[in-house]
């Protein structure tokens, strides 16, 4: 299966990303934002973490606009596996492949610590390794992480189970102390009504291996993979 991760200018998790998909047994590529065309094959699009373009205008804005995102929408709406994680999830949004939009977090701080998750939807392409309900540990490190959508938004995702991740306690209850960044609804991660992609503030490719602590995050490569 063959993984192509986006490197921008500022992105600082793609050899992250990289790591993760090649321990999880993907074939990987990495590809600079000025190509224009995804290689022949490409199972897996994973827009990493980082800060790109310095996270001018807002967060992803300048992304979206990368000759390379034209191939990544149109692989997308193919049908093809796209996952952003942290800045991803932003040029997601921005792309309009994800609804919503990622505000400055509510404390006006960057966070940057373990958090817990519960995984909302196991039945997803991407989370199909976890159980209902699991409640997981994955690093945070952002600024601009509260998810915000409007009320119709909201509820639609709320009703079709497209959140897949939800900030949590070690009890799986969603509250105000659990969650780093004001999202509504405790909101962490979610996928298009297709299912085929995924935006999550939270860094599953730097829990990949015990060596690191802790291995929450690996199941998301192998689960896609299937």
């Amino acid at each position: 299966m063959n993984c192509s991760v986006i490197t921008f200018p500022g992105s600082n998790c793609d050899h992250d990303a990289m790591f993760a998909a090649e321990f999880a047994g993907w074939k990987v590529k990495n590809i600079w934002h000025e190509e224009k065309l995804l290689p022949v094959g490409t199972d897996l699009v994973i827009l990493p973490g980082g800060f790109s373009y310095g996270d001018y205008l807002r967060c992803g804005a300048i992304a979206r606009f990368a000759p390379i995102m034209n191939d990544v929408v149109k692989f997308a709406s193919q049908g093809g596996y796209v996952m952003g994680i942290c800045n991803g999830f932003q040029i997601l949004t921005e792309s309009k492949l994800l609804p919503g939009v990622l505000l400055r977090n509510n404390t006006l701080m960057f966070r940057c610590k373990n958090i817990m998750l519960k995984v909302d939807n196991n039945t997803t392409a991407f989370t199909n390794k976890y159980e209902a309900n699991e409640i997981i540990t994955l690093p945070i490190a952002h600024g601009d992480g509260c998810y915000y959508a409007d009320e119709d938004t909201i509820n639609e995702l709320e009703a079709e189970g497209r959140v897949v991740f939800r900030y949590t306690d070690k009890n799986g209850n969603s509250t105000g102390d659990s969650n780093p960044n004001g999202s509504i609804n405790n909101i962490a991660g979610i996928i298009n009504d297709k299912g085929n992609v995924l935006g999550m503030m939270p860094h599953p490719e730097r829990y990949v291996d015990k060596i690191l602590g802790l291995d929450d995050g690996i199941r998301l490569f192998l689960g896609i993979m299937e």
